[in-house]
């Protein structure tokens, strides 16, 4: 596979170049916005700067792939999410179930064999991920923690994202800029949202 190979995959680029998607290039500050406003709330935490950092390498692997437009562009992209992902799926149960790590981890791959099982079945990358926002939040709600909405919130804003990254080839006709740059904005406040529930939690003290 050529990894330098042209990716023509958004209603906006019309030709090579760094500046051939103008407007995604640009939605992905939203992104660092995100990544430092969880540093500020996880300030002195792990956690949060854990968060932050990752949130960020989304910011620069997005930013790269809307500017190079390349095969390895893509796959840092969707790479770098997949790590935030993986390490947020292990850090819920932990956090908010009061799971041990040496347990939570597990998390990860599990998260990873649906991914693959979902892929398998035409259901993309990207649905796994909201598969488990909708469980964090019933999880959550079942166990009557508060903190079920913010993910019902995340879950509700990740499903329009999608829409709106699923229809940026069909509405080109109409909106010659497309539709993904409205994923970029959408995804940078649900990784907020998120981020900032577990911060939260965290701070917060243990019942009893």
């Amino acid at each position: 596979m050529d990894w330098t190979a042209y990716v023509d995959g958004y209603c906006e680029r019309l030709a090579p170049g760094l500046w051939g998607e103008p407007l995604n290039d640009v939605t992905n500050l939203a992104f660092l916005v995100a990544a430092a406003a969880i540093w500020w709330r996880g300030r002195g935490m792990r956690t949060g700067r854990t968060l932050a950092v990752l949130v960020g390498l989304v910011f620069l692997a997005s930013t790269v792939f809307h500017l190079t437009a390349t095969r390895w562009g893509g796959a840092a992209d969707s790479g770098f999410i997949l790590v935030f992902v993986l390490y947020y799926a292990p850090m819920f149960p932990h956090v908010f179930l009061r799971v041990s790590m040496k347990r939570s981890w597990l998390a990860a791959p599990a998260f990873v064999v649906l991914t693959v099982a979902m892929a398998a079945f035409g259901g993309g990358l990207y649905l796994p991920a909201l598969v488990g926002l909708a469980v964090f939040a019933g999880v959550l709600a079942y166990a009557r923690d508060p903190y079920w909405t913010h993910f019902a919130v995340a879950g509700a804003l990740f499903a329009l994202s999608l829409a709106f990254r699923s229809i940026d080839g069909v509405v080109c006709g109409d909106f010659p800029s497309g539709t993904h740059f409205l994923w970029h904005l959408l995804n940078a406040v649900v990784l907020y949202v998120v981020s900032n529930a577990m911060i939260s939690k965290e701070k917060a003290p243990s019942p009893g």
